[in-house]
């Protein structure tokens, strides 16, 4: 299969020196990244900043921004049979981006306006025969938030987290993974290999049931 994964941050710049980001940390992309491509597939990996060694045989394409992301998932959608979208994207960027390093040492306002929501972007052009994989970060009403997300985004499979187990390597806090059919797993206390390895999995007997 061609598979398609983000991960890590966005930053988003205020001038040259400063950005809005978050501690994502890329490591579960990265590892459902490593595993696909140890079974055999055609591994694509749209990542932000972030500090993770190379991965061998792997097409990498780092990023900085949302805007840039959205744009490489633009390219590479099309022809891919499954996207696994992990990156913790940021919601919003600054209106206006200085060019040079702002000095000013008194209050004073930042306007954010809103980045491309890029599932949104993927489930207006989903075909029949596509796998489209979200992740849903909250801090209250996890599975609530989850569901509306996986119905309003028409994913296939959303997996929900919480603010608990963000930027950090251990999951410590509830995790699940929530299907378009209904169907739920209890993800909690899974490692982040673990979880990699499961989705794997998962991604491969959609496939068998997609080519019966």
């Amino acid at each position: 299969m061609n598979i398609l994964i983000t991960a890590g941050p966005t930053r988003e710049f205020i001038d040259p020196v400063r950005f809005i980001s978050n501690p994502a940390t890329g490591r579960l992309g990265y590892l459902i990244a490593r595993k696909a491509k140890k079974k055999g597939h055609n591994v694509f990996f749209v990542v932000g900043p972030c500090h993770l060694p190379p991965l061998k045989g792997v097409k990498t394409i780092e990023v900085v921004s949302a805007v840039e992301m959205k744009r490489e998932v633009e390219k590479l959608f099309p022809s891919m049979d499954v996207l696994v979208m992990t990156a913790a994207v940021s919601d919003w960027r600054p209106a206006k981006k200085s060019s040079k390093k702002i000095k000013i040492k008194k209050r004073w306002t930042l306007k954010l306006v809103p980045n491309p929501d890029i599932l949104k972007f993927v489930s207006g052009k989903k075909r029949k025969n596509q796998l489209v994989i979200g992740f849903a970060l909250e801090s209250t009403s996890i599975l609530k938030n989850a569901r509306e997300k996986l119905r309003k985004k028409k994913l296939d499979i959303i997996i929900a987290n919480t603010v608990k187990n963000f930027g950090t390597s251990q999951n410590t806090g509830k995790i699940f993974m929530l299907y378009s059919d209904g169907k739920m797993i209890n993800l909690s206390g899974y490692s982040k290999e673990k979880i990699s390895t499961l989705l794997i999995k998962e991604i491969e007997k959609w496939k068998e049931k997609v080519m019966c």
